[in-house]
């Protein structure tokens, strides 16, 4: 079974990653989201559609970018999106405006009348992305937007789609890439074999999964070993000759007692800050745990 009992909600204003390994179920979920795909059992609305008995609206209502793009190599640019807006039945004057915003956003304008057999493969994704927004959709469902793409133009899309981010709009995106779904998102899902093992929002799942936050002191002199043993709620993890390291899950109330402390003791604090927790470590944790397990909007 491809994808089994998979629940997962966003509102508009939200951009959800959905994270998992190869064959995980991410692209059948996409796939059913787009009314491609009739699920066995259950039910899914889009932008308010019901998948099954209103597909047609639920098309109208989305903008997909897939893996494989279908773009057809023999035309150019700007016959290929005038293509899919008259398809959407936008009328000239809307379709030329928009065509021009998307080439120019995407910085396509310059090779608008190139064939898009001769783009580069960065090019067509992000051609691919300009036809998913060609019809200003309430719902996005963007799986590896800026896979094939250099660095640049990388930056580019994500800056796209943070920008595309609105009250009116809801946007999924399924990638690879953790520190864009990091960067991007508000809730994070994670699948395994077919099932949300996972979910919630990056500092939820972090705290959930990998603990308290941990914290690196460092001191302008030696600390001659001095120990904050009497704080409560105050882990030590490492300790080195003028820094330290802790664990606190109350750091608004241990973290200014401590430096009072060290400041009474005449000890100059040079810097106090967060040690940094990649969503990575959450995800491999996630993938690996035997159970999985659920954390709400934190």
């Amino acid at each position: 079974m491809a994808v089994d009992g998979v629940s997962i909600k966003v509102e508009a204003g939200q951009v959800l990653a959905l994270l998992g390994p190869n064959g995980a179920g991410k692209t059948t979920t996409v796939r059913m989201l787009t009314s491609v795909l009739r699920p066995t059992r259950g039910w899914a609305r889009v932008a308010g559609y019901d998948t099954i008995s209103q597909s047609p609206q639920v098309r109208a209502s989305v903008g997909v970018l897939t893996e494989q793009h279908g773009l057809y190599g023999r035309m150019n640019a700007v016959d290929y999106l005038d293509f899919f807006g008259q398809l959407y039945r936008m009328d000239a004057n809307a379709r030329r405006r928009q065509i021009e915003h998307l080439l120019e956003q995407f910085g396509l304008a310059e090779d608008r009348r190139r064939r898009i057999g001769e783009y580069s493969k960065g090019m067509r994704q992000k051609l691919a992305l300009a036809r998913a927004l060609l019809h200003d959709p309430p719902v996005l469902l963007l799986d590896e937007p800026t896979s094939a793409m250099d660095p640049e133009s990388a930056r580019l899309v994500r800056d796209a789609i943070r920008s595309l981010r609105s009250a009116s709009r809801a946007i999924i995106i399924c990638t690879h890439n953790l520190a864009e779904a990091e960067e991007l998102s508000d809730q994070i899902a994670i699948i395994r074999r077919g099932k949300i093992i996972a979910r919630g929002t990056t500092t939820g799942l972090k705290d959930l999964l990998l603990g308290a936050p941990e914290y690196e002191l460092r001191a302008a002199r030696p600390l001659d070993g001095w120990r904050p043993d009497a704080l409560e709620n105050f882990t030590l993890t490492a300790q080195g000759t003028d820094w330290l390291r802790y664990c606190t899950p109350q750091p608004a109330q241990v973290n200014p007692l401590l430096l009072k402390t060290l400041l009474e003791r005449g000890i100059p604090v040079t810097s106090l800050q967060e040690v940094p927790r990649s969503l990575e470590e959450v995800y491999l944790r996630a993938i690996n745990s035997p159970a999985g397990v659920e954390v709400g909007h934190a």
